[in-house]
């Protein structure tokens, strides 16, 4: 008889978002009272600002991309400790991802992938958060460029696996609703870079302002719409009890059993698509 479900983490999937979604906004708000950024529904922007310009003056400095939002104090601490503890949320998630799939799925290379894409962006999020762009350009970019393909994948990934795993019309309505937020994270994702980086290099950004403002707001749509994709784990979420634990725990001892069998190393265990 199988255990029990666990409802209460399903409160896990709804939690990063509306922690993280809310977090993201009050670093803008804080950003855009301390005249650090201009407004995302401003698009009159100057090559240069002088000392007595009346009212605040936007420059391609003041762009509202969302890294630009949190690399000033104060908003810059909040910045580093939203990151954070949402790159741990996101660790959390993935596991408990990977860990209900392998429950319903059994072994599958999909699965342990999207796991790994999750991680990787758990740490790429950790980077961007710590390593503000103006003063450690590098590092943030690298965090950057780690955490938005990875995340892509994983929302891709994690689609096809929702179908693979699905058995009840709820389930196909929820890969539907997870293709569709697939479909408008590529794109925008696919937007901003186009929009921010011209050929030549990634560490040099367009000169044109309305193209750097309309890459700013599809990078506040992508981040969101991912967000909002972690979210709909909580459909599955409530169905987690202890067995899905054992499952894990069992699965990731599985390669100690194999150990002085006769078997060819690789053969069993070997995740199947």
């Amino acid at each position: 008889m199988p255990d029990p479900a666990m409802p209460a983490w399903a409160i896990l999937p709804v939690t990063l978002p509306a922690f993280t979604i809310s977090g993201m906004w009050i670093v803008y708000a804080m950003a855009l009272s301390n005249n650090h950024i201009c407004p995302v529904h401003n698009w009159n922007y100057n090559q240069s600002c002088g000392l007595d310009s009346p009212g605040p003056c936007c420059t391609l400095d003041h762009i509202p991309l969302v890294s630009k939002c949190g690399t000033l104090p104060p908003e810059s601490c909040f910045f580093s400790l939203i990151c954070s503890l949402g790159s741990f949320m996101v660790i959390l998630v993935g596991l408990l991802r990977y860990a209900h799939v392998l429950e319903r799925v059994g072994p599958s290379l999909l699965n342990t992938l999207g796991l790994a894409a999750g991680w990787l962006c758990a740490a790429g999020l950790t980077m961007v958060g710590n390593f503000q762009v103006d003063h450690a350009k590098v590092l943030h970019y690298i965090g950057a460029g780690v955490a938005f393909p990875t995340s892509m994948l994983f929302v891709f990934l994690q689609s096809v696996l929702t179908y693979r795993a699905a058995k009840t019309r709820g389930h196909y309505w929820t890969g539907h609703l997870r293709s569709i937020l697939t479909a408008v994270a590529f794109v925008t994702l696919v937007f901003s870079i186009l929009l921010l980086v011209p050929v030549g290099g990634v560490f040099f950004i367009q000169e044109s302002f309305v193209l750097q403002h309309v890459a700013a707001l599809c990078e506040w749509v992508f981040i969101i719409d991912v967000l909002v994709f972690y979210g709909t784990f909580t459909f599955e979420f409530g169905a987690i009890s202890t067995d899905t634990f054992l499952v894990l725990l069992k699965a990731s001892r599985a390669p100690k059993s194999h150990k002085g069998e006769d078997s060819l190393p690789g053969v069993e265990g070997l995740p199947m698509l």
